[in-house]
């Protein structure tokens, strides 16, 4: 564990506008999907200055195939007798109630939280998200790339068991703490972002857990369609006229046209669905009106983001889009 004491700030210098406390959180999951399930979860409780007070961890019965094994280590077998998510709802709203709920790519890890909740036709207790991801960003921490274990090797936290609940929650607390110390010494605005709990939530046939000896992954869905969070519907048009191109470190702005590319660790739907809601218009193509295309990986040969490189089209990735979202500037009247 890092040794940050002599760099933290005293008691009278730290931010009166910073979050009183923290639940640091790790979710494994079956997948990235919207249907997927969580199969395990880990929350680190913090207090106002990082320091811990307690930590918990639960298996969860998905009640479906367990997924990547290979990741999470988690077989049927190991998950049969695992109680269910309404099972353990109300102990994990008591981790994180009055907390900012801090995550590595925070967004992935709410996403799954807020849809177990309406499985389970309840709210989770969150208000507000912090990513790891974007306040490293906003320290200007030298990192190769954004993983887990490259912000743990800079604060000098040893990873003992990748893609344990547990072990990358109680990694994640560790580096969390000597980030927050640094960004309240350097008065820098913690990334803060809205948590809106889900209202739509229809649920269908999944397939349930099996006794497969390696807990093989289920690459396709029962006969009907996969789970949906909202109706099947055609997006209205934009409402606002396109105001142009995104300028690097300045706030998105409605009407702007915006493409996405690649993998996305949210549910591609999920993450044109909220840029709608902040009245954005989602673009299917990559042309010279496009404002912004978001991509997790800007060194790919795809289409769209070889005319970024032409057109001259910037490039943001899944973690700064969802910072950006939290600030959309209304279209200009008239």
């Amino acid at each position: 564990m890092l040794e940050d004491r002599q760099t933290a700030p005293s008691a009278t210098a730290w931010p009166a506008a910073y979050p009183q406390g923290y639940a640091v959180v790790d979710v494994e999951t079956t997948g990235l999907a919207r249907d997927d399930r969580i199969v395990s979860a880990a929350v680190y409780r913090l207090d106002a200055r990082g320091e811990v007070e307690d930590h918990w961890y639960t298996l969860v019965n998905p009640e479906r195939d367990p997924g990547p094994v290979w990741i999470h280590g988690l077989t049927s077998d190991v998950l049969e007798g695992a109680p269910l998510f309404p099972d353990i709802a109300e102990e994990f709203a008591t981790r994180l109630e009055g907390r900012v709920l801090v995550a590595h790519n925070a967004v992935f890890d709410w996403s799954m939280i807020a849809r177990e909740y309406a499985r389970a036709r309840r709210e989770a207790p969150v208000r507000q998200r912090l990513c790891t991801i974007a306040l490293s960003k906003e320290l200007g921490l030298p990192l190769a790339n954004h993983k887990l274990e490259s912000l743990a090797a800079h604060f000098g936290v040893v990873q003992q068991r990748a893609h344990h609940a547990l072990d990358d929650a109680r990694v994640l607390a560790e580096a969390f703490r000597p980030s927050l110390r640094a960004a309240a010494r350097d008065g820098v605005r913690l990334p803060l972002l809205e948590c809106r709990p889900l209202t739509e939530w229809t649920d269908r046939a999944a397939p349930l857990i099996g006794r497969q000896s390696g807990g093989g992954y289920s690459s396709g869905h029962p006969s009907g369609p996969p789970a949906s969070w909202r109706p099947s519907r055609k997006r209205p048009a934009c409402p606002y006229p396109n105001p142009g191109r995104y300028e690097p470190g300045k706030q998105l702005k409605q009407g702007m046209r915006i493409a996405f590319s690649g993998d996305t660790s949210v549910e591609r739907d999920l993450l044109e669905d909220r840029a709608v809601e902040a009245g954005l218009h989602v673009a299917t193509s990559l042309s010279r009106l496009t404002s912004l295309l978001v991509t997790n990986d800007p060194d790919s040969g795809t289409s769209k983001v070889v005319k970024a490189r032409q057109f001259g089209t910037p490039v943001v990735d899944e973690a700064a889009f969802g910072q950006l979202l939290g600030n959309v500037e209304p279209a200009t009247e008239g």
